[in-house]
């Protein structure tokens, strides 16, 4: 089973995600907005080609995004319209290959485009479903340890990154991570 309002309550009083900061807050803790200058580069600081480098040396969106992501513990539920950026989905697939609990809700026209991840993460075991309807299933979210939710216009392609006016909000604000949570488990029962 997915997240419940026992573990969502014992999430809540534990903090594992060193990006997550607890506090007198209204819960918001950051905003991501895209595109982003370049993909980031994957040798960082290390990296030896300079100013010759195409790639972004800065912590842009979807390095914070990816770092949300790195951070998942125990468990992560990701309902999106799309999911075709590699570098996300390399950070889905070490996230299932270090035991965490995945599970990918996802459109089912969007799920054998050309570049689509869903057949790479289904043939690694993990646990996807699909609207199988004729209508988009078009949410963008993902709830992060029962206790995190990351939504907004941002689908989880190369060209939202790079190119797109799109946004994130994450939050551990717990009424919003139970409605986030009580959607997922309902489509979860509803498609297959």
């Amino acid at each position: 089973m997915g997240c419940t309002s026992s573990n969502i309550a014992a999430a809540a009083t534990t903090t594992s995600n060193p990006t997550h900061k607890v506090g007198k807050s209204s819960g918001q803790h950051q905003v991501l907005f895209f595109p982003d200058p370049a993909l980031p580069c994957r040798y960082g600081s290390k990296c030896r080609r300079g100013k010759n480098c195409e790639f972004s040396h800065e912590r842009t969106s979807l390095v914070r995004f990816i770092q949300f992501l790195r951070h998942t513990k125990s468990s992560i539920d990701i309902c999106v319209f799309t999911i075709t950026c590699n570098d996300i989905a390399r950070e889905i697939m070490d996230l299932y290959k270090r035991g965490v609990k995945v599970r990918i809700i996802t459109d089912t026209q969007q799920s054998t485009n050309i570049g689509s991840d869903i057949a790479k993460f289904r043939e690694a075991g993990i646990k996807v479903k699909e609207d199988h309807t004729p209508h988009h299933m078009h949410h963008k979210f993902a709830i992060i340890d029962c206790k995190i939710v990351m939504t907004g216009s941002f689908n989880w392609t190369r060209s939202a990154v790079l190119n797109n006016k799109e946004n994130i909000v994450v939050t551990d604000v717990k009424p919003v991570v139970q409605a986030f949570t009580q959607e997922f488990e309902n489509l979860w029962k509803a498609f297959h």
